[in-house]
């Protein structure tokens, strides 16, 4: 049976690191770091992820500012409060909750943010700096699997690493990420020929499609590492990855659970690029 790699216990950990450098951060400088969030609508995931995320940045010790707009919404009513929040200097990192209503074009407002502030890592400026090698702020869930990875000792030069997926969320930046280690990298998506063949190859297998359960045991090459990044709620109620757990984890060496696996590093990174860019604008 593989090892389980617990996001829970890790997020725990990061956290609290978080929480003292602040700490040592504030007695220094006077300055809290602040993350403000924007919610449109009234999607009750994203409500619950906004929570979270308050909460989290409550417990270690930043500004938090939430603010809410009704689903009908105008996009110059949400470019005007993203405008005020990158001219207000208590505010170091600006997170618009996607998705967004029709009417509002997500990439106009993801541009809006200032880079220093983008603390999502979806800024074309940010994009372009992590394509370059010279990272800024880096999208968090693709950044939070990296940090799985090292903190549970898992090699990750000179590995083939296949990812299943190619959003500019996950499977782009996470591939840059990984290219950077020293991996070899596959992203494998609807195109892909022949995709238990490439699957596997993996040493490090990533499942980022938003399709339930659909890597299967015979999929997986024995001992490789599996990180699941999928979350589908089924219709009988039941929460499960991309990755069929009972079939994958008796031939995987490490693998991530749904829940408790990816999802709770991504916002253990917000806190952690928040923290970031308030350290850059003190120049620390």
């Amino acid at each position: 049976m593989s090892e389980i790699i617990n996001g829970n216990e890790i997020s725990r950990v990061i956290r609290e690191e978080i929480r003292k450098q602040t700490l040592t951060f504030r007695e220094k400088t006077g300055v809290t770091p602040g993350l403000a969030v924007v919610l449109v609508g009234a999607d009750p995931a994203s409500q619950i992820y906004v929570r979270r995320k308050g909460k989290a940045c409550e417990e270690v010790g930043f500004l938090s500012r939430e603010f809410r707009l009704s689903g009908d919404a105008e996009e110059k009513e949400l470019l005007e409060i993203i405008r005020q929040l990158n001219d207000d200097p208590a505010i170091h990192g600006i997170l618009v909750q996607l998705p967004l209503p029709r009417q509002i074009r997500s990439q106009a407002v993801i541009e809006a943010i200032a880079p220093q502030k983008d603390v999502d890592g979806f800024h074309p400026v940010n994009v372009g700096r992590l394509v370059a090698g010279n990272p800024g702020h880096v999208a968090c869930t693709p950044q939070g699997i990296i940090e799985l990875l090292d903190r549970t000792g898992v090699a990750i030069e000179g590995k083939e690493a296949v990812i299943v997926g190619r959003s500019n969320i996950v499977g782009k930046p996470l591939a840059l990420l990984l290219l950077a280690r020293h991996a070899t990298i596959t992203v494998c998506h609807t195109r892909t020929r022949n995709l238990p063949e490439t699957t596997r190859r993996a040493d490090i297998l990533v499942a980022a499609a938003g399709s339930p359960e659909m890597i299967r045991g015979e999929m997986v090459k024995e001992g490789a590492v599996v990180i699941d990044v999928g979350m589908n709620r089924l219709n009988d109620g039941r929460l499960v990855g991309d990755v069929a757990f009972a079939e994958v984890a008796p031939r995987a060496s490490h693998i991530t659970p749904v829940p408790g696996g990816v999802g709770p590093m991504t916002i253990a990174m917000l806190l952690q690029n928040t923290l970031n860019a308030a350290r850059l604008t003190e120049n620390l």
